[in-house]
């Protein structure tokens, strides 16, 4: 059974779902999602573990600092360190996807002797996305959206319309001739929900705002800079994982292309790639079975 819980961990109240007993393992959502998005992976994974996806601070039920500067990458790795702590857990398995991914990436950077294991679902690694964020045109035009969503029109423009542009992201592909499967159209009433408590889409945003990340204009900071505020050089040699690592890949996702995955092995030697074609970014739902089963054959 999936409960919700709460702790008050690095300064902040998060609020998480958590089920099942045994090794942790730590689930990270990305934006615009929230604990629920990982419901079938605790449902899975509670068979052995405890399994647990806080709200990310900023988001739904968890709490939501006024300052922009309080979501700044160093505070998200701390609250993963600090949750894990209340939990009463030294070592865990965590897992991150999109935004989750990249703090993912960032705790196993600053803290790899808390990780048994490490799982990305569609995050960029910092050293390769800068790479692709200077180099790339693909990946600058697929990164164009961040620049909106740093803009101060970004709520008023996502929030229009009851949220219509959210869910053409987190459900476009899932539509069968415009319509939504009952199960699917259940899913989105839950996100709708949590999209409109007060304070929430700003919080999420905030993610973007605090790291300036996206193509470059001007001065703006690229995600290496992001992971300086994690309070460790910006240094390739600085960048490796030194954990075991499982990368899952939705290929058809049109925000981070399959160019994320070149080069990933120099930065991780234990390093596994699944790669799912017909897949998009949010492969965690079109593909549940499949990450799940990905998942646990890495654990095992």
């Amino acid at each position: 059974m999936i409960v919700d819980q709460y702790a008050v961990v690095n300064g902040v109240r998060l609020h998480y779902l958590a089920a099942g007993a045994g090794p942790l393992i730590i689930f990270l959502h990305g934006f615009p999602e929230f604990s629920y998005a990982w419901h079938k992976q605790l449902a899975e994974f509670a068979i052995d573990h405890l399994a647990v996806a806080p709200d990310g601070r900023g988001y739904n039920l968890s709490d939501k600092p006024s300052r922009v500067d309080q979501y700044a990458m160093k505070h998200l790795v701390e609250d993963v360190s600090a949750l894990a702590s209340h939990l009463g857990y030294e070592k865990f398995v965590l897992a991150g996807h999109d935004w989750g991914g990249a703090i993912a990436w960032s705790f196993a950077i600053k803290h790899p002797e808390s990780l048994s294991k490490l799982v990305v679902i569609n995050g960029p690694h910092p050293g390769i996305f800068d790479r692709l964020l200077r180099h790339d045109p693909v990946q600058q035009k697929a990164s164009q959206y961040m620049l909106m969503f740093r803009s101060s029109k970004a709520e008023e423009i996502l929030s229009a319309d009851n949220y219509a542009a959210l869910i053409g992201i987190v459900f476009g592909r899932r539509m069968r001739n415009g319509h939504l499967s009952e199960e699917d159209e259940r899913d989105k009433q839950v996100y709708l929900e949590a999209w409109s408590k007060p304070g929430a889409l700003t919080g999420g945003l905030n993610y973007y705002r605090a790291a300036q990340i996206g193509p470059a204009v001007g001065q703006a900071d690229s995600l290496p800079d992001l992971v300086a505020r994690g309070n460790f050089a910006v240094d390739p040699a600085r960048l490796n994982v030194n954990v075991p690592t499982l990368v899952i890949w939705g290929e058809d996702d049109i925000a981070l292309p399959v160019s994320n995955l070149e080069g990933l092995d120099q930065y991780v030697p234990q390093l596994t790639i699944k790669r799912i074609p017909n897949a998009g970014h949010w492969v965690i739902h079109e593909r549940s079975a499949e990450v799940n089963a990905y998942i646990r054959d890495f654990l095992a």
